[in-house]
């Protein structure tokens, strides 16, 4: 019998596509979209990937790892007087202007690393080796730079080439490999000291305060501790990325438009598959009023129109995230828009796509079970 159901299924070519190509499209919308903003997320974070540290020191009116509020250069001094902190370093981070070979000009993100510990330097090194930026006008650059930073020379920039920062001569002495930014920016990394050279000159330089908490601290107790010392906000690494994350939710649309799109996606796959799969009950009516009327219980009708549903679900669910996953290879070997696929996002849309062929199948139930077998007998 559930041979016969599935004979029913595909035998009616047109509402068997429809079905699938509905179930496709739901699942390639609902899934890419969310990946794209998952992707969009982590980019918010760019920097906490990119400059890793257990606590993170800024103004109190920071609210977000994006933004900047400048503190004075003694507040370092401040912190590491802690009992809770082991150490404490300054940083740097600032988006400048940096000048190619033609004339051009490309905003980079600058990032400015203590000089005697690269506490927040980039943990994939490509060429090159992070401790030469101690060497005067030298900088790192990731490879996002070398892309941006090659337009308009015969051969991708490298290392001892040389491009301005803020009309100031900048030599790459590495390159490194960096996780993209909210801004898509290129990352720049030099010394501290470098950059406060290459940035322009305001009253306050000092961007963060990377700190590690003392033996027998954790970093959220180092972080109360700094609070109330110091008067500054100190947030722990997640505590950082979860409120940059809130900032956007908050303060962006953003979220709004993908949860539209993603609704969008499931509106359709619920219109199209219960309009589609009714009539599809509809139009074999007779033939399951013969299948009543020889002795078949609705329970086991039932499990046949289940199964009908569900066959459908399976095969739009995996056409429709391997499309997802097509576009996903594409778009990470070019680099955007963001996309990222964490297993949770497939396992959500599949109980999703589930969801909608129950409701599919439950109208297609609905009426089976109301049918009377003398519907055969009609002419």
């Amino acid at each position: 019998m559930y041979h016969l159901a599935l004979k029913m299924l595909f035998s009616d070519r047109a509402k068997y596509i429809m079905l699938v190509s509905g179930l496709t499209f739901a699942t390639l919308l609902m899934t890419q979209q969310a990946a794209v903003f998952f992707g969009i997320l982590a980019w918010t974070n760019g920097n906490l990937k990119n400059m890793r540290a257990p606590i993170w020191v800024v103004d109190p009116k920071v609210e977000q790892a994006n933004e900047i509020k400048s503190m004075r250069d003694t507040d370092v001094g401040r912190v590491r007087s802690i009992k809770g902190v082991e150490w404490a370093v300054p940083m740097y981070w600032g988006i400048l202007q940096s000048r190619l070979s033609d004339g051009t000009f490309k905003a980079v993100q600058l990032v400015g690393l203590d000089s005697a510990t690269m506490i927040g330097r980039p943990g994939n090194m490509i060429a090159g080796r992070i401790e030469d930026i101690r060497v005067p006008n030298t900088v790192v650059i990731d490879d996002l730079a070398v892309e941006r930073l090659s337009k308009g020379r015969p051969k991708p920039i490298g290392i001892g080439d040389v491009f301005e920062i803020n009309d100031k001569e900048a030599r790459v002495a590495g390159i490194c490999k960096t996780e993209k930014s909210f801004f898509g920016y290129p990352y720049i990394f030099t010394t501290y000291d470098q950059a406060l050279q290459f940035a322009p000159k305001t009253r306050k330089m000092l961007s963060f305060i990377l700190a590690h908490p003392a033996k027998g601290m954790t970093a959220k107790q180092a972080c109360l501790e700094i609070e109330k010392e110091t008067g500054l906000k100190a947030y722990t690494e997640e505590e950082f990325g979860l409120a940059t994350i809130k900032w956007f939710f908050v303060n962006t649309g953003i979220p709004f438009s993908f949860f539209t799109t993603i609704l969008m996606g499931f509106i359709v796959g619920v219109a199209i598959a219960g309009q589609t799969f009714y009539s599809f009950v509809l139009e074999n009516l007779k033939h399951i009023g013969a299948l009543k009327a020889m002795g078949a219980s609705d329970w086991l009708l039932t499990r046949m129109v289940a199964l009908q549903a569900f066959t459908v679900g399976l095969l739009g669910y995996g056409i429709g995230l391997g499309l997802t996953i097509v576009f996903g290879l594409l778009v990470l070997r070019k680099g955007m828009p963001p996309f990222s696929l964490p297993w949770q996002l497939p396992a959500v849309t599949f109980v999703i796509i589930m969801f909608i062929c129950t409701f599919a199948a439950l109208l297609g139930i609905a009426k089976v079970r109301k049918l009377e077998p003398a519907i055969v007998f009609r002419g």
